[in-house]
């Protein structure tokens, strides 16, 4: 067996074998890491029916939403800008399979559809976190959330959101260093990115707490309302699960791909061989087609639960004050 140890610039592989430090450098620079040969093959079989319904299902909610539907509520607004949001994202999907079937090159068609399909995403995640604070107030703080929530607020809000998004993927993507990237949506090189670590924090794991605390405290608040009225059991046991659903279904579709790109910058920041990187790599591109698959789930949801939603909340909120009486609570769908 060789011995491996340090000493004055130079790597010990036994008593008669020394690898210079520089000469490891280059060989580790020289990894060049691509997605597997499968996966353009693997977004196609996956991505044309998730196109196909996603479309579908989200251009009828969208016609629901604007067309037939009376007054405009907090949860309309945020339900419509989703709706946008998943479609934008479904109509890059198309482009990004191409990418990896053609091999597309970094450049500014590429990094227009990058900049794209990530805005969408985050765009998603962000209405989703949102929501999930605006279901906390209402539920949690009625009066506070009689005075605080408004269709007009939802519209401002949603609309800051796009720009504030808008603005900070433009300046990544003009920040980013993409020279030793050879491939669209491919990190070839294994230079860890500190941006793309700010990313995953900033534009995941915060909203991931934030839904995960929302998501809890209403559904300690819901059931508290079970014990305290039984009449009300059954509509408070749908909107238990509906949230549970909707925390659950967040987490297992985005938390593994985060987790990866997060794997990810530990192996490049930590020099792993090319191989460990490049089945992290791959894992990466198999948990984001996962990702995707949730501008189907979202409209799914807006047909077969939000009734019962609509229906348990208003009644859920008399039970807090008077002042809720007035008040619209509406508990949204929302499956990321």
């Amino acid at each position: 067996m060789p011995h491996c140890s340090w000493s004055g610039g130079t790597f010990t592989l036994s008593k008669d074998r020394t690898v210079p430090l520089n000469v490891l450098k280059m060989n580790f620079s020289s990894c060049s890491i691509t997605a597997h040969e499968s996966f353009p093959l693997v977004q196609l079989c996956i991505y044309i029916p998730v196109l196909l319904l996603g479309i579908l299902l989200n251009t009828l909610a969208l016609w629901v939403f604007c067309c037939k539907l009376g007054k405009w509520t907090e949860t309309r607004v945020y339900m419509v800008n989703l709706a946008v949001a998943d479609c934008l994202l479904l109509f890059t999907l198309p482009f990004k399979t191409l990418s990896h079937f053609h091999q597309l090159k970094v450049g500014r068609w590429c990094l227009a559809l990058e900049g794209g399909y990530f805005t969408n995403r985050l765009m998603s995640i962000g209405i989703i976190t949102v929501v999930a604070a605006d279901r906390y107030l209402a539920i949690k703080y009625p009066l506070k959330a009689k005075v605080l929530r408004s269709p007009l607020k939802a519209a401002f809000t949603s609309g800051l959101l796009w720009i504030a998004i808008i603005c900070v993927i433009s300046l990544i993507k003009k920040l980013e260093d993409r020279e030793q990237d050879e491939l669209c949506f491919e990190k070839s090189s294994v230079k860890p990115s500190v941006i793309t670590l700010c990313g995953i924090i900033v534009g995941f794991f915060i909203p991931l707490i934030i839904v995960c605390y929302c998501s809890i405290q209403v559904i300690a608040e819901l059931m508290r309302k079970k014990n305290e009225n039984c009449h009300k059991e059954k509509l408070v046991r749908k909107a238990v699960y509906i949230v549970s659903a909707n925390m659950a279904v967040f987490i297992i579709c985005f938390l593994p791909l985060y987790l990866g790109h997060l794997l990810r910058f530990i192996m490049d920041s930590t020099s792993f061989d090319c191989s460990a990187i490049q089945s992290i790599n791959n894992f990466v591109h198999l948990a984001s087609v996962l990702a995707n698959t949730n501008c189907c789930l979202d409209a799914v949801c807006y047909y077969f639960v939000n009734k019962e939603f609509k229906e348990a909340s208003p009644k859920l909120a008399k039970s807090k004050s008077e002042a809720t009486e007035e008040a619209e609570i509406q508990l949204p769908c929302i499956t990321h």
